[in-house]
């Protein structure tokens, strides 16, 4: 394999010797431009913006554009030159449980292999590593940049492995990506969950491969021989809305048991019915129609208790208003006289 960086790694005052080695490589398929009516490649060509002539390696260099657009050439010596402490060592900062570390953050993966004469450290560091289930923090200037690195013993290997990392700010954050609403999920659907997970069961990440690649290349392959190409089989997913989610759950339990061989029936979770509340229109129309009804009869009574108040009131005044006007006329009550008696001369 090509050696991509030569340096060393600076463990405290013990120094490292290595080489960098791409860990990677990419079988995606990858398609060329082509002119259809000939199939010629169609090519893009580096051409200067200026005098519009096209410019070969050679005369190709590296700018650095400020905010204001101005362009300012730095050199491959330039760069060289910079006092980084970085620009030739893997600067090893600290260490970490590697399980700490965001995925989000892993960037690309090489292997670390000893240079000349550095096997004993490099062990040494390697089994340090691995006996205390830790990776170390560093940080190394490679093509052009300073990066953050994570260098780790690698499980069944006796090799070290780095992973560049991204730098924290260029991790964008997530806020605002969660479901807006409120979503309540039940004990049941959670049982359902984690027996469709546990019957679906572990990956075995070696068996996997790129079957688009392959059905490309065996396009590729009947065209060149003028054949037919294999008719594919696989089902496109069912699309739609789910509705009922428990629903979708069992079916999911169930099928992958089938596919299995298993008791498809058996279902590890217990569903608990839930009862069903009243929607909250008709409780909320019930409400209000008892309202009405209590406020009614407040309102019947009162006047009941009205009408039987002011008619008592109203005798009593009346008899008090004669009276009165006797007294305003002259009119005297007549006496009452003792029975037999004369009065005396």
């Amino acid at each position: 394999m090509r050696t991509i960086w030569k340096g060393s790694i600076s463990f405290g005052l013990v120094t490292i010797p290595v080489k960098v080695v791409g860990a990677t490589e990419s079988h995606a398929v990858s398609f060329r431009q082509i002119h259809t009516a000939d199939e010629g490649k169609i090519r893009y060509r580096k051409v200067c913006e200026l005098d519009g002539e096209e410019v070969s390696g050679s005369e190709i260099g590296r700018a650095f554009e400020t905010s204001d657009g101005s362009l300012v050439q730095l050199t491959d010596e330039d760069l060289a030159a910079l006092p980084l402490p970085t620009a030739r060592t893997v600067e090893i900062l600290g260490f970490v449980p590697v399980s700490t570390i965001d995925p989000y953050q892993l960037d690309r993966s090489y292997y670390l292999t000893a240079d000349a004469g550095a096997a004993k450290p490099y062990v040494l560091l390697r089994e340090a590593l691995r006996r205390a289930g830790r990776g170390a923090i560093a940080k190394l200037a490679m093509r052009g940049r300073e990066t953050l690195a994570l260098v780790r013993a690698l499980d069944g290997e006796d090799v070290l492995g780095m992973h560049t990392l991204l730098w924290p700010d260029e991790i964008r954050p997530a806020a605002g990506l969660a479901p807006a609403e409120q979503v309540t999920v039940r004990d049941a659907e959670l049982d359902l969950a984690d027996a469709l997970m546990n019957t679906l069961g572990p990956v075995d990440m070696g068996g996997l491969h790129d079957e688009y690649r392959e059905a490309v290349e065996a396009l590729v392959n009947a065209k060149l021989a003028g054949t037919e190409p294999r008719e594919l089989t696989a089902e496109a997913p069912a699309g739609g809305r789910v509705v009922d989610l428990m629903a979708a759950l069992e079916d999911s339990v169930r099928s992958v048991r089938a596919a299995r061989g298993e008791d498809a029936e058996r279902v590890a979770a217990t569903v608990t019915p839930i009862k069903k509340k009243p929607p909250a229109k008709k409780a909320a129309a019930k409400k209000t129609a008892a309202k009405k009804t209590a406020a009614a009869k407040r309102t019947t009574t009162g006047k009941r208790a009205a009408e039987s108040g002011g008619a008592a009131r109203g005798g009593t005044a009346g008899s008090g208003r004669a009276a009165g006007r006797k007294k305003a006329a002259g009119e005297t009550p007549p006496r009452k006289r003792s029975g037999g008696g004369k009065r005396a001369s």
